[in-house]
């Protein structure tokens, strides 16, 4: 049986694939800060699930992780590098570096450290697949947002890094860029958000379900095919032609 590590598992994105990857069979290790909402991600699936409390922003902490899934299950199949964090809307000359280092930490550091370790579990075992969770911010920033776009821009750069690091040892890795799934984390979107031209409307949302089914898709794939990049998103949403 596949094994997977979820980071982030305990709500929004993280949670819906590791639920949707435990109903299809794997073995799920869910990974996240708050461990009573990674035990309600669980719920029903006990057999198949290890709960690890993590900070991916910390290095120990990432090690530990890694270290309990091989320990309990021999391997490392799959990482879904999902963690992320942001702060509230904030101009770049108000944005703190306190707030730079927090998103950063989480959405970079905490993506390297992942995978970092992933290689070494993979390389070992002869293969498996990473798949980084981006967001369309990896590809066209929204407003007063520098750091959380700063690091989705770079996780495409790590993505093309692991993928070619990891060609020579049966590692693939693909990046899936996600737009308004809804989730607690886009209930606003409804009542409006910050636009390009700085102005504040409504932005439609689609069922998380459907992000979690193309994780499964990318999971599933054998290790001689690969999703390289993938966009999952509100059809009506302000994407193409954003500003």
């Amino acid at each position: 049986m596949a094994v997977v590590i979820v980071t982030g598992a305990g709500s929004g994105v993280g949670r819906a694939a590791a639920r949707t990857l435990l109903e299809a069979g794997f073995q799920v290790a869910l990974a996240g800060r708050r461990e009573d909402a990674l035990r309600e991600t669980a719920e029903g699936f006990a057999a198949s699930t290890l709960v690890v409390p993590a900070d991916v922003s910390r290095e120990d902490s990432v090690s530990a992780l890694f270290r309990a899934v091989v320990d309990e299950w021999g391997r490392v199949d799959v990482l879904f590098n999902n963690a992320g964090t942001n702060v509230a809307a904030t101009p770049i000359e108000e944005f703190s570096l306190s707030a730079w280092e927090e998103v950063v930490g989480v959405n970079l550091t905490g993506a390297f450290l992942c995978a970092r370790e992933a290689f070494r579990v993979m390389k070992a075992q002869g293969g498996g697949r990473i798949i980084n969770n981006g967001s369309i911010s990896a590809s066209v920033p929204r407003p007063h947002a520098v750091a959380y776009n700063a690091t989705k821009h770079a996780m495409t750069g790590l993505t093309r890094s692991l993928s070619l690091e990891g060609r020579a040892h049966n590692i693939a890795c693909g990046q899936i860029d996600i737009g308004n799934a809804a989730t607690a984390l886009t209930e606003r979107m409804g009542q409006g958000v910050l636009q390009a031209d700085l102005g504040t409307r409504p932005e439609p949302t689609f069922d998380v379900r459907h992000v979690a089914d193309a994780v499964l898709y990318q999971a599933r794939l054998p290790l001689d095919a690969n999703v390289q990049f993938m966009t999952v998103m509100a059809t009506a949403m302000p994407y193409i032609g954003r500003g």
